[in-house]
C-alpha cells in the first residue's frame, strides 16, 4: 500500500466524507438562527408591553409557539455542532473525548427538552 511515508500510508483511504455536511448543517442552523431571532426581537418589539401575561399570551398562539420551537431546536442544533468542532479537535485522549461528546450530546438533548417543555407549557395554558 506504501512505502512508510505519510503520504503512502493514507493513500487510498478516501476522504470522510463527513466535514462537508458537518459545515453545511451548521450554516443552515445559523442561517435559521439570525432568521427566528429577527422574527422573535421583532415580535417582542411590536408587543404592547413586556409584562408576563402579554408575552404568555403572545406565545400562547400556534405560530409563535411552534416559532419558538424551532428556534430552540436551531439554537441547541447549532451549539452542539460548534462545541463538537472544538472538542474533537482539542481532546485527544478516546476516553475524554467520549465522555465529554456523551456529556455534550446529554446536556445539549436537556436544554431543548427542558426549553420545548416551558414553550409547550405555556402555550397549552398551564403556565404556573
Amino acid at each position: 500500500m506504501g512505502n512508510g511515508t505519510s503520504i503512502g500510508r493514507v493513500r487510498g483511504l478516501g476522504s470522510a466524507h463527513e466535514g462537508a455536511h458537518h459545515w453545511l448543517v451548521q450554516r443552515f442552523t445559523a442561517i435559521g438562527n439570525l432568521v427566528l431571532m429577527v422574527w422573535l426581537l421583532a415580535s417582542f418589539i411590536l408587543l404592547p408591553d413586556m409584562s408576563y401575561g402579554t408575552v404568555s399570551e403572545w406565545l400562547s398562539a400556534p405560530i409563535p409557539a411552534a416559532a419558538m420551537v424551532l428556534l430552540i431546536i436551531s439554537i441547541f442544533w447549532h451549539a452542539r455542532l460548534g462545541l463538537q468542532v472544538l472538542i474533537e479537535d482539542y481532546l485527544h485522549e478516546a476516553g475524554t473525548k467520549f465522555a465529554a461528546l456523551a456529556a455534550l450530546n446529554l446536556t445539549a438533548i436537556a436544554g431543548s427538552v427542558f426549553g420545548i417543555f416551558c414553550v409547550a407549557r405555556l402555550a397549552l395554558g398551564g403556565a404556573a
